[in-house]
C-alpha cells in the first residue's frame, strides 16, 4: 500500500508539473537557417519587391511610406467587413471586421485589422510590377502612384472596382478588385502593351507591418508571426526568429525565401486575424519572409513568374488575399471548396494537432447542436469520458482489488518486521496471484494529460470560444472566470481586482472554488495516507490546484470540474460493484477530526 500511495503521489506531481511547464521547459525548436541560401531575384534577375520607405527610392519594386490617409479612397463594403482601399498605390489598408469587437463592453469599436501609413501598426496589402527588360523604373506602377478609379466607386460582392494607370509610354495598367461574402478578396493585375517593343515584368504582392504588433501576446501556447504553407510543409516564424535572418543582399534586408512548384500561401498571423497572400496554383512562386531592421518592418511578398508581353498584346494574372478572423468553418469552405491547401492550418493546432483538430471539430458541432459553447464543452467531456472509460473502468477496478487486499498486505508487513526486501516480494507475490497492477490507479491521471493540452489549446487559441457565454456571469469562456472572493462574488460594492493585479491570484471565482471542492471530495473515495507526510500533500493538492488553475480560461475549469464529478460517480461506482464500499463521508469526517485533534494540541 505504501509504494501504490508513493505511484500515486509521484504521477499526480509529475502531472501538475507537466501541466505548468511543458511548453516552458520544451518549447518547439527554432528552426534552422540555411547559410547557403541563394539570393533571391526574378526570372529576368530583377529584385524582389521590399516594404515602402520613407522617401523615393531608386528601384520601382521598392513601395514608398508617403502618408495614405489623405490621399483618394474607394469604400469597401461587405456583410463582414468594411475599410478602404487608397488610391495612393491602390493599397488595401483599412479592413475592420463588423462581427467582432474589442471588448464585452457596450460601444466598443468594431476589430480593426489592417491599418494605413501613419497610424499606430500600420499594417497594409500591396500589388504591383517589378520592371525588367525593356523597362525603365518609371515605366511601371510605384506605391506612390495615384490610380483612377471611377467616381463614387464602392467595393462590395456585388461591385468590383478596377483601377487603372496608364504610363504615358504605351503600358496601360488595371488593377481589378473583387470580394466576396466573407473575407476574400481577388486581385486581377492586367498589362497592356502598345509601346511598340516587347517588355517583361514580375507581378507581385506585398503584406506589410510597421513594427511589431503592440497587441502582440507573447504566450509561449501561442504563435504569432508569419505562416505559410509552401507544397503542403507548413512553416512558422515568429517575428523574433525574423529578426535573426542572415541579411540578403538580393532582398536588401534580413530573408528568407522559399519557392513553391504546386501551390502556397504566405502571411501574417495573430491570435484571432489573419491575412494571407494566395497565388494561383501550378506555377513556381518565391515566397520572401523579410525583416527590414533600419525601418523596422515586417513584410511577407509573393513574387510570381516574370511575363513577357509583346507589343500589341497583354496579360494578366490573378492572386487572392484573404484578411479576416481565424474562423475554423470559414477556413474550412475556403481549404475544401475553393481550393486553398491547408488553409485550416493557419489556426495555430500546436504538436497535439492529431488530438486538438478532432477535439475541436467535435466541439464545434456539439457546438451547432446545442446552441451553447459552454454546454458543449460539458457535453464533450462526457463524450472523452466515454472514450477513455474502458481503461478507466480497468483502473478503479484494480484499485477497488487493492483495497481488497489491504488486510493481507497489511499482514505481510507485520509478519516480515524491518526486512523491507522480504516485504516487497511478498507484496509481488501477492499482486502476481491475485492479477493486480498496482501501478493501475495512475493510469486515470497520465490519460488525462494529453487531453488536458489538446483542450487547453483548443481553448485558447481558436475564435470560436472568444466572447463566448455561457450562464450569467460568464460571459467569456476564453477569459477567467471575473467573479472574486475578495468582493464576495458581487455582493460587496467594490469591483474585483484587475487580472494584472497582485491580488488577482487570491482573488478566486466561483468556478475555481468548485474545481477546488471536486478535487478534495474526489479525494475522500479514500481514506487519508497513514503516513504524515503523504497525507498533508494530498490534503494540499486540491487547492494548490485551486490557485493555479483559478487564472485558466473559464471554459477548461468547466471542463475539469465537470470530468471531476465524472471520475468521482465512476470509481465510486465500479469500486461498489467490485465489492468495496467507499466511506465518502467517513473519510470526510475524519479528515476533520484529525484536524480538531492537531489545532487541539
Amino acid at each position: 500500500m505504501e509504494n501504490q500511495n508513493k505511484n500515486l503521489i509521484l504521477a499526480t506531481v509529475l502531472s501538475f508539473l507537466v501541466i505548468v511547464v511543458w511548453f516552458v521547459l520544451f518549447p518547439p525548436p527554432e528552426p534552422v537557417e540555411d547559410p547557403n541560401a541563394p539570393a533571391v531575384t526574378a526570372q529576368d534577375g530583377t529584385t524582389a519587391p521590399v516594404a515602402p520607405q520613407a522617401a523615393p527610392t531608386t528601384t520601382a519594386a521598392q513601395p514608398v511610406a508617403t502618408p495614405a490617409t489623405d490621399a483618394p479612397r474607394i469604400a469597401i463594403n461587405t456583410p463582414r467587413i468594411e475599410g478602404s482601399i487608397s488610391l495612393l498605390g491602390g493599397r488595401i489598408d483599412q479592413i475592420a471586421l463588423k462581427d467582432y469587437r474589442d471588448t464585452l463592453d457596450a460601444g466598443a469599436d468594431i476589430v480593426d485589422v489592417m491599418r494605413p501609413v501613419g497610424t499606430q501598426d500600420a499594417y497594409y496589402a500591396l500589388f504591383g510590377w517589378s520592371p525588367s527588360t525593356g523597362l525603365t523604373l518609371d515605366a511601371v506602377p510605384s506605391p506612390d502612384t495615384v490610380w483612377t478609379a471611377p467616381e463614387g466607386a464602392t467595393l462590395s460582392p456585388d461591385s468590383p472596382v478596377t483601377l487603372t494607370w496608364d504610363n504615358g509610354a504605351g503600358l496601360t495598367f488595371t488593377r481589378q478588385i473583387s470580394v466576396d461574402q466573407d473575407y476574400m478578396f481577388t486581385v486581377t493585375q492586367s498589362v497592356q502593351n502598345a509601346s511598340g517593343s516587347t517588355v517583361s515584368l514580375a507581378p507581385y504582392g506585398t503584406l506589410t507591418r510597421h513594427g511589431t504588433p503592440s497587441d502582440l501576446k507573447k504566450f509561449f501556447i501561442l504563435h504569432e508571426g508569419t505562416v505559410a504553407m509552401a507544397d503542403g510543409t507548413l512553416e512558422e516564424q515568429t517575428y523574433k526568429n525574423i529578426a535573426k535572418f542572415d541579411y540578403n543582399y538580393a532582398q536588401g534586408a534580413k530573408a528568407e525565401v522559399t519557392t513553391t512548384e504546386q501551390s502556397g500561401w504566405i502571411g501574417f498571423t495573430d491570435h484571432y486575424w489573419l491575412s494571407a497572400l494566395i497565388p494561383a496554383d501550378d506555377q513556381p512562386v518565391r515566397q520572401i519572409n523579410k525583416f527590414i531592421e533600419s525601418r523596422d518592418i515586417y513584410q511577407t511578398a509573393a513574387l510570381m513568374p516574370t511575363q513577357t508581353v509583346a507589343d500589341g498584346t497583354d496579360t494578366s494574372i490573378t492572386t487572392r488575399l484573404f484578411v479576416g478572423a481565424k474562423e475554423w468553418e470559414t477556413l474550412r469552405h475556403y481549404q475544401n471548396e475553393e481550393g486553398v491547401a491547408g488553409f485550416v492550418d493557419s489556426i495555430d493546432w500546436g504538436w497535439f494537432f492529431f488530438l486538438t483538430k478532432p477535439i475541436f471539430a467535435l466541439l464545434h458541432k456539439l457546438h451547432a447542436l446545442i446552441g451553447n459553447m459552454g454546454w458543449a464543452i460539458i457535453a464533450l467531456t462526457f463524450i472523452l469520458k466515454g472514450i477513455v472509460f474502458p481503461l478507466a473502468y480497468k483502473s478503479y477496478a484494480s484499485m477497488a482489488k487493492m483495497k481488497e487486499l489491504q488486510p493481507k498486505m497489511e499482514k505481510l508487513k507485520a509478519e516480515a518486521g524491518d526486512d523491507r526486501q522480504k516485504v516487497q516480494q511478498g507484496m509481488m507475490e501477492l499482486y502476481k496471484k491475485e492479477k493486480v497492477n498496482p501501478a493501475s490507479g495512475c493510469l486515470p491521471i497520465l490519460i488525462q494529460i494529453p487531453i488536458f493540452f489538446s483542450l487547453y489549446k483548443v481553448i485558447f487559441v481558436t475564435l470560436e470560444l472568444r466572447h463566448a457565454p455561457w450562464i450569467g456571469w460568464i460571459r467569456d469562456l476564453s477569459a477567467p472566470d471575473p467573479s472574486s472572493i475578495l468582493n464576495l462574488f458581487g455582493l460587496l460594492p467594490f469591483a474585483a481586482p484587475d487580472p494584472s493585479s497582485i491580488l488577482a491570484f487570491i482573488s478566486l471565482g466561483i468556478l475555481p472554488i468548485l474545481l477546488g471542492i471536486s478535487m478534495w471530495l474526489q479525494q475522500k473515495l479514500n481514506p487519508a495516507p497513514t503516513d504524515a507526510t503523504q497525507a498533508m500533500i494530498f490534503a494540499w493538492m486540491p487547492w494548490v490546484f485551486m490557485f493555479m488553475l483559478g487564472g485558466f480560461a473559464s471554459g477548461l475549469v468547466i471542463y475539469w470540474i465537470t470530468n471531476n464529478t465524472i471520475t468521482f460517480i465512476q470509481q465510486y461506482s465500479i469500486m461498489r460493484l467490485h465489492g468495496y464500499k467507499p466511506d465518502v463521508f467517513g473519510n470526510i469526517r475524519k479528515s476533520f477530526s484529525k484536524k480538531s485533534k492537531e489545532e487541539t494540541k
